[in-house]
Formats: C-alpha cells, sequence, structure tokens
C-alpha cells in the first residue's frame, strides 16, 4: 500500500485518442457555482441529416437504483442557441425531456443544474446516485444528474471538460487527461459509460492498492479529517484480496475506484449507503471514528465490489441496453444483488476474516428480514415489478435474495460432492457472456439448469420463479448446523431510551417524556420525565446530529463502559453518570454449530466455508 498523488492517477487514466468531433463536448466551471447549482454547456455533436426536431434527454432512472428519480426535475434556464446566439424554440414534454425545434440550426445547449443532496424537493434521490455541490470544498458527480443524450444517439463518445479549484482533485475510473493545473476533461465511449464513472472532486486524500492483476484507488473526503484514505485501504486490503481469491486468482478488472464521502450531517434522503458501478463505487456514509466504521466499510465495499462481476459480466438485455426513460426490468435481482449480498459475507467467513458464530448470526438476520416481505410473492415477478407495484418489496434481494444464493451454494455443493458452487458458477456464467454478451431473461434458469444439475433447475423454479419456502434448515443441517426457533442472547439496546424520549420545540432539546418506557438498563441511568438532554458522553446533542451521535456510540461502546449524558432538570445543569449494560434479548432463529457432526457433515461444511476460524480461535490469536 502507498499514498499517491494526482500525477500518478492521471497516469493510470491515459488518454484515448479515438475520439472525434462527432461526439458530445460537455463544459461545467465548478468555480462559478451560484446557489448550489452549476452551468453546463453542451456543444452539439453532428444531428443526423434531415433532422427538423430532437428530444434530449436526462433520466428517469439509472442502473442499480431501481428507484425513479426523474433527474430532469434538477434542470432550470434550458436554452438552445444556433451559432449567432439566437435561441431557439424548445418544449418540455415531460420533466426529463426537452423537444428542440429547427435542431438542424442548434450549435450549443446551456443549462442550470441544481444539487440533489440538499434539495428540498419531494422524493429524495439516494445519495450515492445524486450530485453534490460545495464551493470549494467538495462536489459529486453522478453523472446522469447533470449530462443528458439526444434521442437514439446514446452510443456517441463524451468529453467533459472541467474547470475546478486548484486545490480539488477529480477521483473517477473514467478515462481523463489533465490540460492544465485545473482544468481536466474526462472521456466516456457512449452514455452507459459516463454515468457509469461517476466523479468525485475534492482536496485529494488518494491511496492506491495493487491487488492482484488491478490497481484500486481508494478517495475519501472526511470534512473533519476523522477518517484517511490510508486507513479505509487498510480496512478493505485483506477483503480485496480475499475477493480475488474467492474469484479464482484474477480479477476482471484492471483499476477500479472507491469514492467515499463521509457526512457530518444528515442524510436528506434519510438513507447511507453505496452504488456499485462496474468499475467503481460511490459511499454516503456518517464520519463516525475510524474504529466505528471500520466494519462497515468492509461490508459494504465487499458487497459492491463484487459487482464487478455481476452484472458487469453477468446481464440480462434489459441492463446491456438499458432504457434511461422508459425502463424494463429484469426478473433476476436474485442475481444481481442477493448472490452478490451472499458472497460479501460468505468471502469473509471461508478466507478467516468473520468468526463462523457471526457469519451464522448473519444468517439469521436475514431471515428475519425475509419475513417481514410478502411470502407469497415470487421473486422473478417482484424483480420485474420494483420500481412500481412491488417497489415496498425491493429490500428483500438484501435478505431473501441473499438466502437464495447461499441455499444454491450448499445445494450444489452437495451434488458436486464438495467440488462444485456459487464461486464456479459465476464464473462459467461470466465466460459464457462477459461484459458485451447478455442474456435473454427467460433463457437465464436453462442455461443455469444446463452448466449444473437437474436439481438445480428444479430449485430455481420452486424457489425463485414459485414461492416455496427456502429449505434453509435442511441444507444447513447438512453442512452441520443446526436451528433453534429462538435464542436468548446478550445485544446492544438503548434501554428503551428511544421510546421513552420526546423533543421540546421552546428549547430544541431532546427531553425524556415518559421514562416508565425504559427498559432495565435504561432505568440505571438516573433520567426523570422532564430532563432535557444536551449532551451524550461529552458530546452536543441536536435533532441534526443526533442519529450520528449515537451511532457512534452504540458502535463503539462495550459492556461496563462508563459515560455521561448531560442534561438539564429545573433548570439547572446537572450531569448523569452511567455504565452500559448489554440486554437479554430474545431472537428469532438462530443457528450454532453441531458439536459431534458426522464425516459426510464436516466435508460439506469445509467444502463450502472452507478454513473457517470460530471466535475462541480468533481471540487465541
Amino acid at each position: 500500500m502507498r499514498i499517491i498523488g494526482v500525477i500518478i492517477f492521471i497516469s493510470i487514466c491515459l488518454f484515448n485518442p479515438l475520439y472525434g468531433q462527432t461526439n458530445y463536448q460537455f463544459k461545467v466551471d465548478l468555480n462559478a457555482i451560484q446557489n448550489d447549482k452549476l452551468k453546463v454547456e453542451l456543444q452539439t455533436p453532428n444531428l443526423p441529416k434531415g433532422v427538423k426536431t430532437i428530444k434530449y434527454h436526462l433520466p428517469k432512472i439509472v442502473p442499480g437504483t431501481y428507484s425513479i428519480y426523474d433527474f430532469g426535475r434538477f434542470v432550470s434556464k434550458f436554452k438552445a442557441l444556433t451559432k449567432s446566439g439566437k435561441e431557439l424554440k424548445v418544449k418540455r414534454p415531460d420533466s426529463n425531456t426537452w423537444l428542440i425545434e429547427k435542431a438542424h440550426k442548434m450549435d450549443k445547449i446551456i443549462y442550470t443544474v441544481e444539487d440533489t443532496w440538499d434539495t428540498d424537493k419531494d422524493n429524495k434521490v439516494f445519495e450515492p446516485g445524486g450530485t453534490n455541490f460545495e464551493r470549494g470544498k467538495n462536489f459529486v458527480f453522478n453523472n446522469h444528474g447533470l449530462f443528458g443524450y439526444f434521442e437514439e444517439m446514446k452510443q456517441l463518445s463524451y468529453e467533459i471538460t472541467i474547470d475546478r479549484p486548484a486545490k480539488l482533485q477529480g477521483a473517477t475510473s473514467l478515462k481523463h487527461k489533465a490540460v492544465d493545473e485545473d482544468t481536466d476533461i474526462y472521456l466516456a465511449e457512449n452514455y452507459m459509460d459516463l454515468v457509469d464513472g461517476p466523479i468525485m472532486f475534492s482536496e485529494p486524500d488518494f491511496t492506491t492498492l495493487n491487488i492482484g492483476n488491478a490497481k484500486v484507488l481508494v478517495s475519501v473526503y472526511s470534512p473533519n479529517k476523522k477518517v484517511s484514505s490510508a486507513f479505509i485501504a487498510g480496512e478493505v486490503e485483506a477483503i480485496l484480496e480475499a475477493q480475488r481469491a474467492y474469484l479464482g486468482g484474477q480479477l476482471p478488472v484492471d483499476f477500479y475506484a472507491f469514492i467515499i464521502y463521509l457526512t457530518d450531517g444528515y442524510s436528506n434522503s434519510g438513507g447511507y449507503g453505496a452504488l456499485e458501478h462496474s468499475y467503481s463505487s460511490v459511499y454516503y456514509l456518517p464520519e463516525t471514528e475510524p474504529e466505528g466504521i471500520a466494519q462497515t466499510i468492509r461490508d459494504v465495499a465487499a458487497h459492491e465490489f463484487f459487482h464487478i462481476v455481476t452484472p458487469l459480466n453477468i446481464h440480462s438485455e434489459e441492463i446491456h441496453d438499458f432504457d434511461f426513460i422508459n425502463p424494463k426490468m429484469s426478473q433476476h435481482l436474485w442475481l444481481y444483488e442477493g448472490v452478490t449480498e451472499y458472497s460479501a459475507g460468505h468471502v469473509q467467513v471461508k478466507y478467516g476474516l468473520m468468526p463462523i458464530e457471526d457469519y451464522l448470526d448473519v444468517i439469521a438476520e436475514k431471515i428475519r428480514g425475509a419475513e417481514q416481505h410478502k411470502q407469497d410473492l415470487s421473486f422473478t415477478k417482484m424483480s420485474s415489478g420494483c420500481l412500481h407495484e412491488h417497489k415496498d418489496q425491493y429490500l428483500n434481494v438484501y435478505q431473501k435474495g441473499a438466502l437464495i444464493g447461499m441455499c444454491m451454494d450448499i445445494k450444489l455443493r452437495t451434488l458436486s460432492q464438495g467440488k462444485y458452487g456459487m464461486q464456479e458458477l459465476m464464473h462459467d456464467l461470466s465466460k459464457e457472456y462477459g461484459k458485451n454478451k447478455a442474456f435473454k431473461d427467460s433463457e437465464l434458469f436453462a442455461k443455469i439448469e444446463e452448466l449444473t444439475y437437474p436439481e438445480i433447475g428444479d430449485f430455481l423454479k420452486m424457489h425463485v420463479a414459485g414461492t416455496k419456502p427456502l429449505p434453509i434448515k435442511e441444507l444447513l443441517a447438512e453442512a452441520g448446523v443446526e436451528y433453534a426457533a429462538t435464542k436468548m442472547k446478550k445485544e446492544k439496546t438503548l434501554g428503551g431510551l428511544e421510546n421513552a424520549l420526546g423533543f421540546d420545540y421552546k428549547t430544541m432539546s431532546f427531553l425524556m417524556e415518559d421514562a416508565t418506557k425504559l427498559e432495565d438498563f435504561g432505568k440505571t441511568i438516573g433520567f426523570k420525565n422532564g430532563d432535557l438532554i444536551k449532551a451524550w458522553n461529552g458530546k452536543p446533542l441536536t435533532s441534526q446530529n443526533i442519529n450520528q451521535v449515537i451511532t457512534d456510540f452504540m458502535i463503539n461502546v462495550e459492556e461496563d463502559d462508563d459515560f455521561t449524558i448531560q442534561i438539564e432538570r429545573d433548570k439547572e445543569e446537572m450531569e448523569l453518570k452511567a455504565t452500559y449494560q448489554l440486554a437479554d434479548v430474545e431472537v428469532k432463529h438462530a443457528f450454532s454449530l453441531i458439536e459431534a457432526p458426522s464425516k459426510a457433515q464436516t466435508a460439506l461444511r469445509k467444502a463450502w466455508l472452507g478454513e473457517y476460524i470460530q471466535k475462541e480461535d480468533l481471540e487465541e490469536k
């Protein structure tokens, strides 16, 4: 691992000289931001002969989000101009479309774009898929939020010129060249590739890793400098090396960028997380202490990085030729998101980065999560309808979708005497298809059956296209894992505080509204009704930062740790001192290793999980 500057990064992103004059040529000046808005200029490409009117689009939806965001609604002051500067007539039939008349006379388009992260518009955009404009500090370009395309002209190449403050540098997987110390040109072969290459501009904090055949860039924006790219690179390096081994020793990419924005504020959309791309991923997470964010980064990075397999190399026609205005969803979210989520956890336990007990807890949590969703809805129907009628079921891709991947893996290992599992299947599907070859949605199950066993075809028909419950308990039992319907366990809680607190708008403080709702641990703190909470363990508590402060606390606190809470009681400032206690919680679904497994169970468990570690072994290390 080593820290690098922008010069080395630029040398990786060589300029492609094959771009001609018939490309899109955009220009944006980051120095000219006004009221959180940027001006976008497009020198229009040559239009097809005979075109009198043409449509210019920004996306209604983009790959990976599975939500309709209508990015055109953030555009204003749209003008189409001739070479002499005369305005052409423009109509706007919908939020994402501009119909330009006498387009054959058009020379330039100019419009203004508002960022999505702090907009007051309804239907908030999930931050990793949106845009952020902070003068002189940070700009996050998910390029679909700024740049569009003419109808039937998505395949033309793109050239994006960015003027920027000299102290801000760009992090991206796009090819680019530096024009001078404060100007860059970014290049994409077509609109899909442009959308697939987000950019973050910030004061450079870059670290590169060499993971086998690939260079991996880690770029971090941490407003209070709590977390560095070197720290995060150190946390993900072992995961990436494990993923390389998991994928057979070679990665299907030669360059990848982790683009990480850490916020000290709150999420406008109400969520935190990441959005995957073929050669990069964008993260929007709370700026906690480094130790507090470490496991989150490992888990999320493992998931997003595995998307280099699917949908990059395994995808349907719906994704290959994505319709940004009238999208058609694939039936196979169980593969794109579910198997990816499964692999992200499986790789950690198989390569000794997570103890087996923790992994079994992850499985149990997935089952509990899946139970919150419809049981009589097939996964293929949910996938194809995830934008509209089944939108509220989408999150099940990370729950039941991952369990589908696990069950298939164990079943494949059983049928092959341990020699073939999901790792091998994904490798064979990548060879069968690849980046430039898509499969037909209706033919995938038959192809998987052809590559594996008839029993796997039956499994997919019953449990993915059908609604028969997954045989989780039975399959895990074959691998020497036993099941309990309920189990008592020690867990971190807030002692019922979340149910007992209210908010006092006169003082803009949280207050103890009903102390009778506190649980055992909460009662030991010493609250009384009417207490105004001013600070939590030394950190001032406000409506803007409460989620971050409490999340930080819960991640880092351990049993028997002492902490303090500053309150105001009867107009007098005072401090409550407490000792953190774990709570006895009854949880549904629990798994544990059978103490004396049979030879067959031991062999299958080893084939499935490899040389896994147990907590007691980890503690000894």
